[in-house]
């Protein structure tokens, strides 16, 4: 059964993840919310329409819409809005593409994003609101804490740790056993060769910490 599916975010993350829930094929987008454009209600996007911003979510609930998916990248903000959305009784898709390769005994939390090329290898976890990007790899018993963006390219050791709603830029490496902390962010192009704190900028090769981000 086919079930309704309302996506919260509509830019260019939306559309690669529109893209993976439609070769699913177990879901209905009905619906994009935008709570950043207020003027885009009524305009087409990806084969649906704007239905307007977070206000829209009582009216799609008694609509018998079940499931909402997060088409953006903020990390933060995917955790923030995922409490309001399951207070309001709705549940979290996964959508997960079929040209990602995922050992059989990883487990995927509710709402996670898999591209297309990612790799996720045998013993990871992967937590809730998580997005493994395009052509993205985590190596053998890595684990990924809720609302972590492992962004396109990224490779990831074995028994890497990233924590909860921590960013790891494109392109970068971090090698085994290294634990990036909550919140950290990892710029495009790092080579991580050492723990990262929580909550702090880090870049370079090797990486270094440039200060800390106000969270």
């Amino acid at each position: 059964m086919i079930s309704k599916l309302l996506f919260w975010g509509a830019s260019g993350h939306a559309l690669v993840v529109a893209d993976i829930i439609r070769l699913q094929g177990i879901y209905e987008i009905v619906g994009f919310l935008d709570n950043m454009n207020p003027q885009r209600y009524g305009e087409n996007f990806c084969g649906a329409k704007i239905l307007g911003g977070q206000e829209q979510l009582d009216y799609c609930k008694d609509k018998g819409i079940k499931y909402i998916i997060f088409g953006f990248g903020d990390c933060q903000a995917r955790l923030k809005l995922s409490e309001l959305i399951y207070r309001k009784g709705f549940s979290l898709a996964t959508a997960i593409h079929p040209n990602a390769v995922i050992a059989a005994d990883v487990s995927i939390g509710a709402g996670t994003v898999i591209a297309a090329g990612a790799v996720v290898n045998p013993g990871s976890k992967i937590g809730q609101n998580v997005i493994i990007n395009t052509s993205a790899s985590v190596d053998h018993e890595c684990v990924i804490e809720d609302g972590a963006h492992i962004c396109p390219g990224v490779h990831l050791a074995g028994r890497v740790t990233v924590g909860r709603a921590a960013c790891v830029g494109i392109g970068a490496t971090v090698i085994d056993r290294v634990r990036i902390g909550a919140g950290a962010l990892i710029g495009a192009g790092a080579v991580v060769v050492n723990d990262i704190p929580d909550g702090v900028l880090v870049y370079g090769v090797p990486a270094r910490v440039i200060r800390k981000i106000d969270l």
